[in-house]
């Protein structure tokens, strides 16, 4: 009788030649601490910053969208043990562009020698696939993305015909000290969380952000999944109110693990966003200056958030000017089918 491995196992035509390498599908919940080492071990050459552990994968991919684990992953096996791990999904932009997604792990001691690449093929002949059920009509990308620092990433998504389209940073303020004012616009206030308030806000952030490059409102994360995060804490949300109406926020959470990780106390203030009537008027400054204090407030000294550098709002610009700084540079690619 064959192996649960076995029936999964997937055949890849460019595989290397590695004596014990095999590929195959999602195994089920088994497979997420499998996902945790490898990601531990590729961010440690990397140097990306982030702490997730088997729960946290788990808790993920509960509200996967466009993307079934047990027909949309690819997991490269050596001997029994995984050393690469990769998935595809999608998603429709407002304009009806269609954005093939990919994204894959090896380990550092595996790299270089074919398996990247073959997993790469595989996620385009899938992302091809799911395809051929969409309008043939769609302007259609595949899509990944890499840090600056992931150089081996860069290189094999360049040779491959991907080329950059949009810039992202990680930003740092390195301390909370001199945080400047910004006084709340008129007739606006600020309102402490309530949960009867969560539709509102999430509703709020859906039309805010329809306006950001690669909008697509069924990729935005929903009220359950804020609520099954470890790190959800309203009561550091700066959300700004015109009336009976959300007309901004930022939406701060402090992620304990990841500072115990670095050793670092950083709070982020993030979801940064303004619905289009109330925008130009100070409002986006003073919600971030207000939530600077609240991290401080905290015990942080540091806040970190991420910004598109190409944002026509002018969020860039913005950012700088209450004390950030650039960290880290994240790439988008795109190549076109």
């Amino acid at each position: 009788m064959k192996t649960l491995t076995e029936i999964r196992h997937i055949r890849l035509p460019d595989a290397p030649p590695i004596h014990g390498l095999i590929f195959r599908g999602f195994l089920g919940k088994s497979d997420y601490p499998k996902m945790a080492s490898v990601m531990q071990s590729c961010r440690n050459v990397d140097q990306i910053e982030r702490a997730d552990t088997a729960e946290d994968i788990a808790r993920k991919y509960r509200h996967l969208v466009k993307s079934d684990p047990y027909k949309d992953m690819l997991f490269a096996e050596l001997n029994g043990q995984v050393i690469g791990y990769g998935r595809v999904s999608y998603r429709e932009e407002l304009d009806k562009t269609r954005i093939y997604k990919q994204f894959g792990y090896v380990l550092p001691e595996w790299r270089g020698r074919g398996i990247g690449r073959a997993m790469l093929h595989y996620h385009q002949r899938r992302l091809l696939k799911i395809a051929a059920g969409h309008p043939k009509n769609a302007v259609r990308f595949y899509e990944s993305w890499a840090a600056e620092t992931e150089t081996e990433a860069i290189a094999l998504y360049l040779d491959e015909g991907y080329t950059v389209v949009r810039y992202f940073y990680e930003m740092v303020r390195p301390d909370l000290d001199d945080i400047p004012e910004a006084p709340m616009p008129s007739n606006l206030d600020v309102r402490p969380v309530l949960p009867e308030h969560y539709q509102a806000i999430h509703d709020a952030s859906l039309e805010a952000f329809r306006d950001h490059w690669g909008y697509s409102e069924n990729q935005e994360p929903s009220i359950e999944e804020y609520l099954e995060d470890p790190n959800f804490d309203p009561t550091l949300w700066r959300v700004a109110w015109d009336g009976s109406e959300v007309v901004g926020m930022v939406r701060s959470f402090i992620n304990p693990k990841e500072n115990a990780e670095y050793n670092r106390k950083r709070g982020w203030t993030e979801e940064i966003c303004v619905r289009r009537p109330w925008r130009r008027r100070g409002l986006a400054r003073s919600l971030l200056v207000q939530s600077l204090h609240a991290v401080k407030e905290r015990g942080m000294q540091e806040a970190g958030l991420g910004v598109d550098t190409q944002n026509s709002s002018g969020a860039l610009h913005l950012y700088e000017s209450v004390g950030f700084k650039p960290f880290r540079q994240w790439s988008t690619f795109h190549k076109k089918f």
